[in-house]
């Protein structure tokens, strides 16, 4: 029976690459300066046999000028061999810290995300067990279907967690998202959120528009870009939220009717950790500008892309293009 491989068998090999790589710049490095060294004395030796000089004492050595050269390339090669070991043990010293930071901090996601799965499970039952005793299309059993869809949300984030710290791939045959379908939970999700704030939030939808990429990923994303443009619209202000489709590609905006982006290049706004100043008051929410880091890595992964389509004073704009999932084969 063959062992599964722990969890820390992907750091290992990318930190026995980087040692791999930082040997052979330092091999690089070492050959080039190796090579320039012989080149000049090769040149200083050959202009030495072309304009011989007469020694003042009759006691001299001779020296053959293929040997010498041939001494030379043996000693540059073994420089080069010697720096390239020396390279390869001082690299993996200087990464050993980094692998065990890395193996730590895996640990660490693997056993919080573990520990909110249970949890989470208890939460979705009990929203079942109250949804049984609401009254059905009532008030209350609709605010309960949107929290058991955002508890599902989260419960979804918190799988991925745990298979990105076991480095175990995710299923390949998912199954096309609504686009549509996302984005009108989103703006549902966020009524609440957004009337205690004073701003509307409206949603618009050119029909069903099917991409390749997990629902879950595809609500986080939409979300993170509503929330955002939430964050930074003030009160009396409106977050419009539609989805259409492009030729080969759906496409979800979310307009706000904020200040738009200052203090920040637009290009940059999707780095990670960049953020734009928020609304000033108690109603403003601290940000860490990861949100939308998030966004870019979820539309690239799916071939997609997400960008500020429209930013000034009446508002900012963002765009998320995702390519349209193919149509399934029939027998």
């Amino acid at each position: 029976m063959t062992a599964a491989p722990s969890p820390a068998d992907p750091d290992r090999e990318t930190l026995r690459r980087a040692s791999l790589k930082v040997a052979l710049r330092i091999s690089a490095g070492v050959a080039v300066l190796v090579l320039v060294l012989l080149a000049a004395a090769t040149v200083f030796l050959m202009n030495k046999l072309a304009h011989p000089s007469v020694p003042s004492s009759p006691a001299y050595t001779y020296l053959d000028s293929r040997d010498l050269i041939e001494g030379m390339i043996l000693a540059g090669l073994a420089g080069i061999v010697l720096a390239g070991v020396v390279g390869w043990v001082s690299a993996r010293s200087a990464i050993r810290p980094l692998g065990e930071a890395l193996a730590r901090q895996r640990r660490f996601v693997q056993d919080a995300s573990h520990e909110l799965r249970t949890p989470l499970a208890i939460l979705d039952t009990r929203i079942q067990l109250a949804q049984r005793k609401a009254e059905p299309g009532s008030e209350s059993a609709q605010a309960l279907a949107r929290i058991r869809e955002d508890t599902a949300t989260l419960t979804g984030i918190v799988n991925e967690l745990l298979l990105a710290a076991t480095a175990s791939a995710p299923s390949a045959g998912a199954e096309p998202a609504d686009a549509a379908s996302a984005a009108r939970s989103v703006s549902e999700s966020l009524q609440d959120l957004a009337r205690q704030q004073g701003v509307s939030v409206e949603f618009s939808s050119g029909g069903q528009a099917l991409v390749r990429v997990d629902s879950g990923s595809l609500r986080r994303a939409v979300l993170a870009l509503a929330d955002n443009a939430l964050a930074h619209t003030p009160s009396g202000g409106r977050v419009a939220i539609s989805c259409s489709v492009e030729g080969s590609r759906a496409v979800i905006l979310v307009a706000d009717t904020g200040s738009g982006i200052t203090g920040v290049d637009p290009g940059r706004i999707f780095d990670r950790f960049v953020r734009a100043p928020g609304l000033d008051g108690d109603g403003g929410r601290r940000s860490f500008g990861i949100g939308l880091a998030l966004v870019r890595d979820i539309a690239t992964a799916a071939g997609g892309t997400v960008e500020v389509a429209r930013t000034g004073p009446g508002g900012t704009t963002m765009r998320l293009a995702l390519p349209l999932a193919l149509p399934l084969a029939r027998d």
